[in-house]
């Protein structure tokens, strides 16, 4: 590979995430950072349907990457308003964990670190499809599949929400509560 500080072909892999040159140059392929809203409404969990590889027709949470300079937050807020021209504030946002995974793309597979929030709507937004969404649902929690999601980090965090939502349920409370 050719460095970026150098240009000569000697960059070489080191060790785990690291690239090193003989000019000395070091160079650290780190995981992106990558945002995700778990959105409900009443009984209903909002998620998209992929139009795009990778996962092209699979479901999704609604969400993207982090571009430099923006806050989790910031960028969450961004990506809902892309691709479903859903305006949600920063403080709306409720933290629900992070997750590795990885996103392969055009030939390279990226790690990513998926940060996920929660959102609980009061009513029915209007809602537009962006390119990279062929459509959305409002879908029960029992109509719910892990096996139906495109990525890892979705199904790992969808298992949460559903673990969540049914002790809750358990408990005597009902999906509406914010968990």
């Amino acid at each position: 590979m050719f460095c970026p500080h150098c240009g000569q072909p000697t960059l070489r892999h080191y060790q785990q995430h690291e690239y090193y040159c003989a000019c000395g140059f070091r160079f650290f392929h780190n995981a992106a950072a990558a945002v995700a809203a778990i959105i409900q409404l009443q009984d209903t969990i909002l998620v998209t349907r992929r139009a795009r590889a990778p996962g092209q027709g699979q479901l999704d949470f609604p969400g993207g990457f982090v571009d430099p300079g923006e806050t989790l937050e910031q960028a969450l807020c961004r990506e809902l308003n892309e691709e479903l021209a859903l305006c949600i504030a920063p403080e709306q946002l409720i933290w629900f964990g992070s997750q590795a995974n990885v996103y392969p793309f055009a030939g390279v597979t990226y790690s990513t670190c998926d940060a996920y929030f929660r959102v609980v709507l009061q009513e029915l937004p209007p809602l537009h499809n962006e390119a990279e969404i062929s459509e959305h649902l409002w879908l029960s929690p029992a109509a719910l599949s892990a096996d139906d999601f495109a990525f890892e980090s979705s199904k790992r965090a969808l298992q949460r929400l559903l673990s969540l939502l049914a002790a809750d349920v358990g408990a005597g409370g009902t999906t509406k509560t914010a968990v």
